[in-house]
């Protein structure tokens, strides 16, 4: 005798289901298909189609933020920094002894 495995217990299930349901769609309506309650929009997805397209837009906000500032930091790294000129002439002027210590501690800090 031949066992018989679940999946072909779930195939004969499925495809008995779906030849029992076809008569059905056969005496659909037409009207139901129009933008009325049975939409998927507003009968099945509710309020959670709404979220999901709320989602959506959040991550293609997401995904295009991250490019432009991707590529605005990328576009950045090819330039040298320039170095502050007049914080550099600060330091000069202290190593060389022309001001001290409190003298270059309060100009810095006014230089930011």
């Amino acid at each position: 005798m031949k066992r018989v495995g679940l999946t072909s217990v779930l195939t004969a299930a499925v495809t008995l289901t779906m030849l029992l349901q076809h008569p059905v769609w056969a005496q659909e309506r037409a009207y139901e298909w129009g933008w009325g309650m049975h939409h998927p929009m507003w009968g099945v997805w509710g309020i959670w189609g709404v979220a999901m397209v709320l989602m959506m837009f959040v991550f293609w906000g997401v995904v295009i933020t991250g490019i432009v500032m991707g590529m605005r930091w990328l576009a950045r790294q090819g330039r040298e920094s320039k170095p502050d000129a007049a914080l550099e002439i600060l330091r000069q002027r202290y190593a060389r002894g022309d001001i001290n210590r409190a003298e270059f501690e309060s100009r810095k800090r006014d230089l930011g």
